[in-house]
């Protein structure tokens, strides 16, 4: 079972916005309803996150992004369509049991960090548990740990004004972690910091989810953070999700030209990996014979952009194995070269409106609340 499922998610704001659902399912355009003064956020959305995976989505500004993760734990009201957690209806909660998910099940981390500028960074940290009702030396306890994750051990007792913007961010970090909620859900987390710091927090996170396995929902408008972070990424437009696909199938299958234009400046080198360019043995028998005993071999995660100190070592193909050392394909200096090429597989090509024009609903309120 997915551990989070949204089920033909719309928001509409404005006027009669149950009616303009239906108009939009009838095949009315956005722009047909905000000529009428309602603003459709997110049209017909649906996706499902497993447990333990980063499910990135991202956009341009008013693509819909953040009114969409902001439904999925109840700070909005969808106006039509499910939220799914662990096979439970959240749409159907009342306000209490949904401020119960929020404050055991499901943490969210702000972009602008959102920390109370009279408590120390251990109180910051704690917040989250005080407000449950967790007895305080529990708490302070729950949180030092959280702090240690976040690489704040030390800073226990300063204030927030005393940390740079990549720390504020960790202590915000740590305060979802404390709560040792399930499903953390990130509104652009990192887009307020310095691209050095941003690198910094991304490896951060990478670190913590392969300790921790949390299943994290990931709002980006930065196409290279969400194929770094991403195991599926889905690319909204104009409150629509165009596409769902790992980073590699969005990079080699972009499903329309609006989606191209997203990938054509990314560095495919640390996107693809040996075990999506590799040909498998059966394919190319050949090549797997060319591999003399000895040579290099990588594992099919391995970039694309470590497969030149292989070949630089040797002239022949690079063996590619699985987790139990059994090579599943090989790697040809031809393969690696047409990986690099900035073509992707042919498909079918369509027209595409205008670029999306950048939307913040004057209607949507800006809901803050702890992590």
């Amino acid at each position: 079972m997915s551990r989070l499922k949204a089920e033909h998610l719309y928001k509409v704001f404005g006027r009669r916005p149950e009616a303009a659902v239906r108009r939009l399912e009838d095949g009315a355009g956005r722009d047909e309803l905000r000529a009428d003064g309602t603003t459709a956020a997110v049209i017909d959305a649906s996706f499902e996150v497993e447990a333990g995976q980063i499910f990135v989505v991202m956009g341009l500004s008013g693509s819909g992004k953040s009114t969409l993760l902001r439904m999925l734990n109840g700070l909005l009201e969808p106006t039509s369509g499910r939220v799914l957690y662990d096979g439970r209806d959240l749409t159907g909660l009342s306000p209490a049991e949904l401020r119960e998910v929020r404050s055991r099940n499901i943490s969210m981390v702000f972009q602008h960090f959102a920390l109370f500028p009279h408590r120390s960074v251990l109180e910051n940290a704690a917040y989250g548990l005080e407000v449950r009702g967790v007895p305080r030396a529990e708490r302070l306890e729950h949180a030092a740990e959280a702090l240690e994750l976040a690489g704040l051990k030390g800073w226990e007792s300063s204030w927030p004004d005393e940390l740079s913007g990549g720390m504020q961010q960790r202590v915000g970090l740590a305060r979802a972690l404390a709560t040792d909620a399930d499903l953390l859900l990130m509104d652009e987390s990192f887009s307020a910091l310095d691209p050095l710091i941003r690198r910094d927090m991304q490896d951060q996170l990478l670190d913590l989810q392969k300790r921790l396995k949390k299943t994290i929902v990931f709002i980006t408008h930065d196409l290279n953070e969400a194929m770094r972070l991403g195991d599926r990424i889905a690319v909204m437009r104009d409150g629509r999700i165009v596409q769902n696909g790992t980073a590699e199938d969005i990079l080699v299958r972009p499903a329309n030209d609006y989606v191209a234009s997203f990938i054509q400046d990314v560095d495919r080198s640390r996107v693809l990996t040996a075990g999506s360019i590799m040909a498998a043995p059966a394919a190319d028998a050949a090549a797997v014979a060319a591999v003399p005993d000895g040579a290099p071999t990588v594992s099919e995660e391995t970039p694309v952009a470590e497969l030149f100190s292989p070949f630089s070592r040797s002239g022949s193909p690079v063996a590619v194995t699985d987790d139990s050392g059994e090579v599943t394909g090989v790697v040809t200096r031809d393969s690696l070269l047409a990986a690099l090429a900035d073509q992707p597989n042919e498909r079918p090509r369509e027209e595409e409106p205008e670029a999306p024009t950048p939307l913040a609903p004057a209607s949507e309120p800006e809901v803050i609340t702890h992590a």
